[in-house]
């Protein structure tokens, strides 16, 4: 199976995150690698999972896997 990489522009790191977005309710939800490629989600390397950002006033979910 072929690795995913983050979706940044210029990042070849392997794909940890999987980041959507609902702009009707200004929130974004980040979570584990989604079980397949989305064309409207975001994956995301570990790095930028850290430096994620939203715009001022919206609300960010983090789901944590159960290990």
């Amino acid at each position: 199976m072929m690795e995913r990489l983050c979706s940044k522009v210029g990042c070849a790191r392997e794909a940890v995150t999987t980041l959507t977005y609902d702009y009707g309710d200004q929130m974004a939800a980040l979570g584990p690698l989604g079980p397949t490629r989305d064309p409207h989600a975001h994956d995301l390397c570990a790095i930028h999972t850290e430096r994620m950002s939203v715009p001022k006033g919206w609300t960010v979910i983090r789901h944590a896997t159960l290990v």
